[in-house]
């Protein structure tokens, strides 16, 4: 009862109960909006973000499965299933039977993916820098943490 007293009075004041203005997921938004025109303007090759992850995460981490993958880049199983059919049709990634387990299949970069990879790596680094430009080092920081504690 006291809530919606308070909030009565907040609109009779002129602010209302809830301002999109001041939500966590709104303000998340924009930045991944930010980020994400950063992003298309400076990769340097016609890349989605989705795709640059499986990419940029085969380099780090070698052949492993689709699901796997999914798993490591926080996409569900239909995303990483498509990202992996349009990376594999441009020859940046392909197919093999995993040795260990033969119903399972393993992700790799192909010598194309890989050297894309690598030729990649200095452009994304240089996106996220310009995404946290605004902050200083210690924002900078501070922010990592924090994102990294609500993940």
């Amino acid at each position: 009862m006291a809530r919606s007293v308070a909030a009565k009075k907040n609109v009779r004041q002129g602010k209302p109960p809830y301002v999109l203005d001041e939500q966590v997921g709104f303000i998340l938004r924009q930045v991944w909006q930010r980020h994400s025109s950063i992003f298309s303007r400076d990769i340097g090759t016609n890349l989605t973000p989705t795709q640059w992850a499986a990419l940029s995460k085969l380099a780090e981490t070698g052949p492993c499965s689709q699901n796997q993958l999914g798993r490591l880049t926080a996409m569900d199983v239909a995303t990483i299933k498509g990202v992996i059919d349009r990376l594999t049709a441009r020859g940046l990634t392909e197919t093999s039977q995993d040795p260990e387990d033969g119903r399972r299949l393993l992700v790799s970069l192909t010598r194309a993916g890989q050297q894309l990879a690598e030729k990649l790596a200095p452009n994304a680094i240089a996106i996220t820098r310009e995404t946290l430009a605004p902050l200083d080092a210690k924002e900078r920081e501070l922010l990592m943490a924090l994102l990294n504690k609500l993940r």
